[in-house]
């Protein structure tokens, strides 16, 4: 599932030792990341992500695949597709009853991505 929502303005959180420092008055994106993903971004749960302009969910996935190659395959296929175990949602909207990974984001809005689980 992959969720994002406006983040209320406010001093973003020092980031985990190691992590690409982002400059406060940069505008950013924060994806927060479920446990089961975060074995891939090096245990980080939040990764803030500078965003300059508007862009898209793809162009946002992107730019963390550079840095997180595995956690980028774990979240879409080899089409660049959002898996279908996972979901993405925008303000609370599924995006794929929006425009999928062309939905727009802007800088300021939250991403939370979280991977379907099977079990009974």
């Amino acid at each position: 599932m992959l969720c994002v929502r406006r983040r209320a303005a406010g001093p973003l959180r020092t980031p985990a030792e190691g992590a690409p420092k982002v400059d406060d008055a940069e505008p950013t994106v924060t994806v927060v990341v479920p446990g089961l993903l975060a074995q891939h971004t090096g245990n980080r749960r939040e990764l803030p992500v500078r965003l300059r302009e508007p862009a898209t969910i793809g162009q946002l996935l992107d730019e963390l695949a550079r840095e997180y190659p595995v956690f980028d395959r774990r979240v879409r296929n080899e089409t660049g597709a959002i898996r279908r175990h996972v979901n993405c949602f925008l303000d609370g909207e599924d995006i794929r009853r929006l425009d999928g990974t062309g939905t727009r984001v802007n800088p300021g809005q939250e991403v939370l991505i979280i991977q379907s689980v099977a079990g009974g």
